[in-house]
């Protein structure tokens, strides 16, 4: 005997097909916010640090004075300038001398009588030292301060040691 094996698509015309729904429906649309907002994070995490990474370039305040076709600059001299600087160690140097900090003020002002134009620069060495420098270089500031010194902040010093 022998079984016939009937096909779904040639089953007779009378037995019912019976779908079954696979499928659920669609839940509706959302918008996840916490990956949007760790995305958020990360970047502004990313662009404080960058900020902190970056070398700041500080110019010299310059006046560019104007000039017409033929015409001769008679001060194209820089004003003088004299140099304080404050190395890693804790050392203090003018115009790359060694000098005492009680010993800054009085030169100075001696200086500025001489010549009133005299610009000076302030450099601090950007390496770590054996010995804190901040209460000397808060020292220093107070007693320019209170001598009406005018002093301009300059960037990196390599070598502030005289020269062999």
């Amino acid at each position: 005997m022998t079984q016939k094996v009937i096909h779904p698509a040639a089953a007779p015309s009378d037995v019912p097909i019976r779908r079954v729904k696979l499928r659920r429906s669609e839940p509706p649309f959302r918008v996840e916010l916490t990956p949007l907002i760790d995305v958020v994070f990360l970047l502004l995490t990313f662009f404080i640090y960058a900020m902190v990474l970056m070398d700041r370039v500080e110019l010299v305040p310059l006046e560019l004075k104007p000039l017409e076709a033929g015409a001769v600059v008679t001060d194209a001299a820089p004003p003088p300038a004299r140099t304080l600087s404050l190395d890693a160690s804790g050392g203090m140097f003018l115009d790359r001398e060694p000098i005492a900090l009680e010993a800054v003020v009085p030169t100075l002002q001696a200086t500025l009588e001489e010549d009133p134009e005299t610009v000076l620069y302030l450099a601090v060495a950007d390496e770590v030292g054996p010995t804190d420098r901040i209460p000397v270089l808060l020292e220093l500031w107070n007693q320019l301060r209170i001598a009406e010194i005018p002093i301009r902040m300059v960037g990196r010093v390599v070598d502030t040691g005289t020269e062999n």
